[in-house]
């Protein structure tokens, strides 16, 4: 701005001087169309800086106005949000925006947390589940207390964390910032010779002036100062729309030089809760077994339990009757089972019962770390059923795009070995380090960046925030509502291991158009600078202030349209 401002000033007060003191042409023609080309170019260029940084209006509109406020009476009342209080009571209805972070203590409901998480498909919304301001409630009403108010909510804090990112300078933006700094010198310098220059050879002040203010408009450094900022709000936008949330800029950028990525198993590669794996029927069917087990288990909490209830709800299967329930301690569970004695017991119980089973079969489910249940009827054996801690779908196609792309995958847990062996095996991790306690796992990664690799680790942020904070990238991972996790450089909202490869392509996507938008405002200068001295003059090419300011402005479009062309699929 500063070389615009002297070019404008020197083509305005030597274009007065010709009218009333000095003989010479005046330039007030091409002065104005040098400020109404640098008008326009402006208005396009911050066009495209308002358009990188529109992530953070979506996310402002997300939140609706008023609120259904149930007051001491139990009596419904709007208020506006901004007056809402932690431990007020909100009912949502039927297809409205939930207005404020909270937990449900009545009701239940799918909601749609897509704008939010990005996850598409609605959850399931019941007693003492948290949910979202910004999400969408579906079919059902749901009441909930506020827990959190203003800037402790989850959108203002995803709101901060984006626009912290897009106001952080990275190191390609302050290598940008020094070019740029010393494009003003060289430019300033090149006036001034080209001035001298041209004055020395006979060529008069007018068109001496006219070279020296050509030269200063067409090396003003707008986009090479652009170059970088530009991509850092299109990529920190891109970011936030697909759940990507960049808290540290230096080492999001250095992500593009990753070549290991540390998974932690539980929450991360699997879904840490249980599920089915095998159904082994003995004397009935495979879905009168389970059944069976889903209809007992209905009265339990335990995680094995949830596991198969979540099953049976899946498969949609009948409930039978079931009474006289009761927990056997260390043993497991008994009912009657439409009159039956129906027991859901351990193999511990079976062995000191002395009731026989594949004991080979189930040797090679423990050996894969899964845990086994038996049902029993009147003390006979119907079958069993093996759980896990399932495995994301998702993980799979993650670790096997890192290998495409040349980062390979590590598993750092602290479950047992057997267990992480199984895990590793179907998600086809190349290297499983197991058994490792929380506060081992820092001097792991240390291990390895000491072999010369550059690691990326993911975990959910809070046992693992030593490694977090110890590897070159932290990646926090399924962070929900508690998203302002401090030790980790970027946060992701949703809990896809995909996610993970995503950061890497964005990281290296960003820094490709960074070099990109570099190489083009450097190249520009080179070539155009020489032309507006006036170096071709004898060869009939001359640039008038009014083109270079065209080339100038147009040089900055393109530096603009060009991050904003930024892919990572």
């Amino acid at each position: 701005m500063t070389l615009i401002a002297m070019a404008i000033s020197v083509a305005y007060i030597y274009s007065s001087l010709t009218i009333f003191i000095l003989k010479g042409n005046d330039f007030f023609w091409e002065l104005a169309t040098l400020i109404v080309i640098m008008l326009l170019g402006h208005w396009i260029e911050m066009k495209s800086v308002m358009g990188a940084s529109k992530a953070l209006d979506e996310l402002v509109k997300l939140m609706p106005e008023v609120a259904h406020r149930i007051n001491a009476n139990g009596e419904m009342e709007d208020v506006l949000i901004k007056n809402l209080q932690s431990g007020d009571m909100v009912l949502i209805k039927t297809g409205e925006k939930i207005p404020i972070d909270g937990i449900v203590f009545e009701g239940n409901s799918s909601v749609n947390e897509s704008m939010i998480t990005g996850e598409s498909v609605p959850v399931e919304k019941n007693e003492n589940d948290e949910i979202i301001g910004g999400s969408i409630n579906g079919e059902g009403l749901l009441k909930f207390k506020v827990t959190k108010v203003g800037d402790e909510t989850f959108l203002s804090q995803v709101i901060k964390l984006v626009r912290d990112a897009q106001a952080s300078r990275s190191n390609t933006q302050r290598l940008a910032d020094t070019a740029a700094k010393w494009l003003f010198y060289i430019a300033s310098v090149s006036g001034i010779l080209t001035f001298t220059i041209w004055s020395i050879l006979g060529k008069g002040l007018d068109f001496s002036i006219e070279r020296a203010v050509t030269v200063i408009i067409i090396s003003c450094p707008h986009a090479l100062g652009l170059a970088t900022p530009l991509v850092t709000a299109v990529s920190t936008s891109i970011g936030a729309k697909r759940g990507l949330l960049i808290r540290d800029r230096a080492a999001f950028e250095n992500a593009r030089k990753i070549n290991t990525i540390v998974f932690d198993k539980t929450g991360t590669l699997t879904k840490g809760e249980f599920g089915i794996t095998d159904i082994e029927e003995v004397t009935i069917s495979k879905d009168k077994l389970l059944t069976i087990a889903y209809s007992v288990e209905l009265n339990s909490e335990h995680p094995i339990a949830r596991g198969i209830v979540e099953e049976g709800k899946k498969r949609e299967l009948e409930r039978l009757n079931v009474a006289d329930y009761q927990n056997i301690s260390g043993k497991g569970l008994k009912a009657k089972v439409e009159g039956k004695e129906t027991m859901i017991v351990s193999p511990g119980y079976m062995k000191s019962e002395k009731i026989e089973f594949d004991e080979t079969n189930y040797e090679k489910l423990a050996q894969q770390g899964k845990t086994v249940v038996f049902i029993l009827e009147e003390n006979k054996l119907l079958g069993y059923i093996a759980l896990s801690d399932i495995v994301r779908e998702e993980a799979k196609d993650a670790v096997e795009t890192l290998k495409d792309m040349g980062v390979s995958s590590i598993m750092l847990t602290g479950d047992n070995s057997k267990v992480a062996a199984y895990v590793g095996e179907k998600v086809g991790i190349d290297k499983v380090i197991a058994e490792v306690l929380p506060k081992e796992k820092a001097s792991k990664i240390k291990d390895l960046q000491a072999e010369g690799r550059i690691v990326g680790m993911t975990g959910d942020g809070i046992n693992d925030a030593p490694s977090l904070a110890m590897a070159d990238l932290g990646i926090a991972i399924g962070a929900g509502t508690d998203v302002a996790i401090e030790t980790a450089d970027v946060i992701l909202v949703r809990s896809n291991p995909n996610d993970v490869v995503n950061i890497i392509k964005l990281s290296r996507a960003t820094y490709r158009k960074m070099l990109q938008n570099l190489a083009w405002a450097t190249g520009y200068n080179l070539i155009a600078l020489p032309l507006a001295a006036g170096v071709l003059f004898n060869q009939g090419i001359i640039i008038s202030p009014a083109l270079g300011a065209v080339l100038m402005s147009l040089s900055t479009i393109i530096v603009a349209i060009n991050a904003r062309l930024i892919k990572i699929d």
